[in-house]
Parts: C-alpha cells; sequence; structure tokens
C-alpha cells in the first residue's frame, strides 16, 4: 500500500498551517508538502510554521525552482529557519534552458553537501526522472495517471538497477551512501470535494496544459490532466478515486485544491482520509 502524503500551497495564511498541520499529524497522514507557487509565498517559510505546531510530522517542500531559489540559498535558509533536518525533505526542481537536468543535478550536489537532508527532484521527462532516482533521494511526480504513475515506477527501478551495474556493486562507502538514497516515488495527486474546489482544479489542469513541456507529455500519452485528478462529493467518493493510485507509487500527495484556501475546506479533505 502506498502511503498517504497532504499537500498545500506556500501562499497559505499562515494561522490556517498552523491548524491545520497538527491536523494532518493527528490523522496518521505521512508527510506534509509545501508547493512553492513560483515566486508567490513562501514554502520554507510555511515549513517552518507547520515544524513548530507538529511532533513527528515529516515535512516537505515540493518543489523549489532553482532558478529562483539557488540550492546555496536555500541550505542558508533551513539554516537560519532552524528546520528540523530530521523531519525534512527538500523537493527541487529546474525547468529552464541552457540545461534544466545540470542545473538540478548541481542543486542536489550541493544540498547534499550543505545539509543532512534527503533530496527529491520534480521530474517530468526520463532523463530528470532518472537523476532523482540515482543521483537525489527520489522523485516527485504530477499530474500522471495512475498507469503513468506506476510506469515511472518501473522505469525507477530499472535505472536504480542500471546504476547498481554500472558501479560494479562494490560495497565501498560511496555505494554505501547512494543505497541510503532509496530514490523513492512520491506522485501529487489533486484533490477536491465539491463544485467550487473542482472548478479551481480545472483552471488549474487548464495552467498545466498551457504549459510546453506538459503540453507534449499530455499529447504523446494521449490524457487530458483534469482525469488525473480526484473530484469528488464528498469523503467517501474521495477516498474511491485515490484507491486507484494505491501502490503506484511509494507515497500518494493529497495536494489540497479548495475554493477559498479556508481550515475548514482543507479540514474537511484531512477528514476524509483519516475516516478511511
Amino acid at each position: 500500500m502506498s502511503r498517504i502524503g497532504f499537500g498545500i500551497t506556500g501562499d497559505l495564511d499562515p494561522q490556517v498551517v498552523r491548524e491545520l498541520a497538527p491536523a494532518v499529524e493527528r490523522a496518521g497522514l505521512d508527510t506534509l508538502w509545501v508547493n512553492q507557487p513560483g515566486r508567490a509565498g513562501d514554502a520554507l517559510g510555511v515549513v517552518a510554521i507547520a515544524a513548530e505546531a507538529t511532533r513527528t510530522l515529516r515535512l516537505a517542500t515540493g518543489v523549489l525552482p532553482m532558478e529562483l531559489f539557488p540550492a546555496d540559498g536555500v541550505v542558508d535558509r533551513v539554516r537560519e529557519l532552524t528546520l528540523p533536518t530530521n523531519r525534512l525533505v527538500l523537493g527541487i526542481g529546474a525547468s529552464r534552458r541552457p540545461s534544466p537536468l545540470t542545473t538540478a543535478r548541481e542543486a542536489v550536489r550541493r544540498m547534499h553537501d550543505g545539509l543532512d537532508v534527503p533530496v527529491v527532484v520534480g521530474a517530468l521527462g526520463p532523463r530528470m526522472r532518472r537523476l532523482g532516482a540515482v543521483e537525489a533521494d527520489g522523485v516527485l511526480l504530477n499530474w500522471l495517471t495512475p498507469e503513468l504513475a506506476r510506469d515511472a515506477a518501473e522505469d525507477r527501478d530499472r535505472d536504480r538497477r542500471a546504476a547498481q551495474e554500472q558501479t560494479g556493486g562494490t560495497g565501498d562507502a560511496d555505494d554505501a551512501g547512494a543505497s541510503a538514497r532509496a530514490g523513492e516515488t512520491a506522485l501529487y495527486v489533486r484533490c477536491a470535494i465539491g463544485a467550487a474546489a473542482h472548478e479551481v482544479t480545472r483552471r488549474e489542469a487548464e495552467k498545466y496544459a498551457s504549459i510546453p513541456t506538459y503540453a507534449a507529455n499530455f499529447a504523446r500519452h494521449g490524457y487530458d490532466p483534469l482525469t488525473t485528478a480526484v473530484l469528488a462529493e464528498d469523503g467517501a467518493s474521495l477516498r474511491e478515486g485515490l484507491a486507484g493510485f494505491d501502490g503506484t507509487v511509494e507515497e500518494v500527495v493529497v495536494r489540497a485544491v479548495t475554493a477559498t484556501g479556508s481550515l475548514a475546506e482543507h479540514l474537511e479533505l484531512v477528514e476524509a482520509l483519516a475516516g478511511d
């Protein structure tokens, strides 16, 4: 079975975060993921608020765009905020030319050197997914059907086996370190309850469909991004919709989509998951 995480945005009201994070922890969910919406909001600041309000909940960014937030600056900010590194996962992404792959690879190395925390890579194509699986600590996927998420996890396993064969699996210290970075995969699944939140999800799907790299991926595999979301009427239908993603990856992240960003709307989603 897949673990369940909960995803919010880095521009969510701080007071909502203070009350929501403990509820996510009490519900037994694995991780609170905080998205960085471009230059808006502050994912690391939201993580700091959540850290103060919880004791055991794992906390992750998903993802910090390296073109806007360079790796060395992220390392400094984590230290400045005194984030709990034993509970922290840094999700990063890169998309701008000349080489997103080079940008992401260098960021992973700098963060591994500067902080003792896992680093996961937001990935769409096979080369970025391979980087996350082999050189980082995991991959964060987005807007995928269950079938494509399962395929991505299988590709990850093949990439890791190939990398081990290439290095010869000597068992030295470097191999041990690479083995500790298990390369797990998480998947964002947009989830919304009620017509107003459904409409917000539709607009978000349209926005992603207008991004060339995502548009090409949707066209290549022949699906509408909205079909990857769970548009539920109530808690029971939310759990039913999520069941199709169970077992596809190690962690399914319920990326909360709400009409107004209120605490009550977020808690409705958390309570639906706790009731499973």
